[in-house]
């Protein structure tokens, strides 16, 4: 199926794609026309994808070359799909030292983008892939960079420097940064020191790619700061709020109706998972128990929670 999706492109002095103001259709064109690794190709169809989205189509023929991209497109348009191909297509691991840098605000976001790059490396049997995030003991990621050395890091900026300042990871080596969710890194100052001085420690010629689903005019310099002649794609105002195939609806209830409501919606909707948010601690908890009562299976993730166990039943929820 057809994906339409506007893309600007902000004019400043540098040349960039022509993208403004045009509607751009992708066609049968799929992941082959990027000339990809058949390992890389083998695995994304294993993930059943089949045609670029309109986001993979403008970035990933430059990120293979090498390009800066700074990109802001919409949640679920396949922004993190274009860092993990591009780099993973650059990469050959000469020696064991990390090639590419990953950085998020968040540890689930940090492990979800881990299991993307585990999920397009099936193949790769020689790429080693690690996370590290704060919640857990550093020791432990200590242990991992001494005894395999992984080519892909992905992380959070307080547990990557703390990990530098230990002189337990060196990033001289490194060929890749890249910031996912860029602007919830730089617009908190605390975090934007901690992305710099983990830049500072990195060679001056790697490729940089940020991408953010929010990306306001007042942070765009500051990404560019970080980057030399970047190629940029700005997704227009007016579509940000649309996301292609999905629908969304909504039903006014009163707080004693809601159970029964979703249970009925459970009963008549095909599904294969669900994911319900909720407002408190509590009301997950009682739900959860409610749902495997009434024969859904369910699963509750919260605050209260230690990280190893939120870990643990997100992967139960993907297995």
């Amino acid at each position: 199926e057809d994906q339409t999706e506007q893309v600007v492109a902000e004019t400043t002095e540098q040349p960039k794609k022509d993208v403004k103001g045009t509607y751009v259709s992708i066609h049968s064109s799929g992941f082959r026309d990027f000339l990809l690794k058949p390992e890389i190709l083998r695995a994304i169809v294993d993930c059943g994808f089949e045609h670029p989205s309109e986001v993979q189509h403008e970035c990933i023929p430059q990120a293979v070359l090498g390009m800066d991209i700074l990109c802001q497109a919409k949640s679920g348009m396949g922004k993190t799909a274009v860092f993990v191909l591009a780099t993973l297509q650059q990469l050959e691991p000469t020696e064991n030292v990390p090639y590419v840098l990953v950085m998020c605000h968040t540890r689930e976001l940090a492990f979800q983008i881990s299991k993307e790059y585990e999920r397009f490396c099936k193949y790769m049997p020689t790429i080693k892939v690690a996370v590290f995030f704060g919640g857990l003991p550093i020791q432990k990621d200590e242990e991992v960079l001494k005894t395999t050395t992984p080519h892909i890091i992905v992380g959070t900026p307080g547990r990557v420097l703390a990990l530098i300042r230990n002189k337990k990871l060196n990033l001289k080596n490194l060929k890749h940064f890249i910031l996912d969710e860029c602007d919830k890194m730089l617009e908190q100052l605390d975090m934007r020191r901690d992305v710099q001085e983990i830049f500072r420690n990195t060679p001056h010629g790697k490729q940089v790619m940020m991408f953010s689903a929010t990306l306001s005019k007042e942070i765009r310099p500051v990404c560019k700061k970080f980057m030399q002649d970047p190629m940029e794609v700005y997704v227009d105002d007016e579509t940000k709020l649309t996301l292609h195939g999905l629908q969304q609806h909504y039903v006014k209830l009163k707080e004693n109706e809601k159970n029964k409501k979703l249970f009925e919606l459970l009963d008549v909707l095909e599904f294969n998972q669900v994911v319900i948010f909720v407002k408190s601690v509590q009301r997950c908890m009682a739900l959860a128990q409610l749902l495997t009562e009434q024969n859904f299976p369910a699963i509750g993730i919260h605050r209260g929670m230690v990280q190893e166990e939120r870990l643990s039943r997100y992967q139960q929820f993907k297995d």
